[in-house]
């Protein structure tokens, strides 16, 4: 009974995982004002450029470790579907899209909910440049203009995309749950669920070796000639 109870207790609604869980509302909240905040960085940081640098002439910020480069990219990285940007700027909006499907059904923790942000954040920025920056809508060039050496150039959003998408592969290495109060409530089942195979699977092992030892007793004892009848009846006499 005492261990049922700290069972129920562990998993239930004053559960660790339950106390540390954001609520529905309150993750898309967060997700949303980090995201928000980003694409306005970002714009900032664009505009900045488009006013200050030159075009495609690198200016150095720490020597050539980071330069700043303007240039209009209407592609991804390293230019690449350049002639393809309306299915760019689609691609990114389901990216942003699947993000938001992800956080209401899946999410309730606050180390995605930042990551999840910053994914979101970061594509929006870039799709403000490709639904309202020339040439025209789903057709807009990119303005980046951070460089780094033998790297592509890039700009905020495309910091904050990567370093969200880094940080979701983290935290599923580190085993980090999206929802912790989920998480806790399937390990009981899943204990559960390995002592059942665990069982079996020794029931099985002991089985096949009750057989095995039968089979050999069997082998040990060799065939067992009967009496002939005859022999019995002389011997009766």
């Amino acid at each position: 009974m005492s261990s049922h109870r700290s069972t129920a207790a562990s998993v239930g609604p004053q559960g660790s995982g339950a106390r540390r869980r954001l609520s529905r509302a309150r993750v898309l909240m967060l997700m949303g004002l980090i995201g928000a905040v980003l694409a306005v960085i970002d714009q900032i940081t664009k505009n900045w450029a488009e006013a200050n640098l030159p075009l495609l002439e690198p200016q150095p910020l720490i020597g050539e470790l980071l330069q700043l480069t303007l240039l209009y990219n209407t592609g991804a990285a390293w230019g690449m579907g350049a002639e393809i940007t309306p299915v760019v700027t689609i691609l990114q909006i389901l990216i942003v899209l699947g993000v938001i499907i992800f956080a209401v059904t899946s999410v309730r923790s606050l180390w995605y909910t930042a990551a999840l942000g910053l994914i979101l954040g970061g594509a929006l920025g870039n799709i403000y440049d490709r639904l309202l920056r020339e040439p025209g809508p789903f057709r807009g060039a990119v303005v980046d203009f951070l460089e780094l050496p033998n790297w592509p150039v890039f700009n905020v959003a495309d910091m904050a995309v990567v370093g969200g998408a880094i940080l979701v592969v983290a935290l599923g290495l580190f085993g980090v749950a999206a929802d912790p109060a989920r998480a806790e409530a399937e390990e009981p089942a899943e204990r559960e669920a390995r002592r059942s195979d665990e069982a079996a699977q020794e029931q099985d092992a002991t089985r096949d070796e009750g057989e095995e030892r039968a089979d050999r007793t069997l082998r040990d004892a060799g065939p067992v000639d009967a009496e002939p009848t005859s022999a019995r009846r002389e011997g009766e006499s």
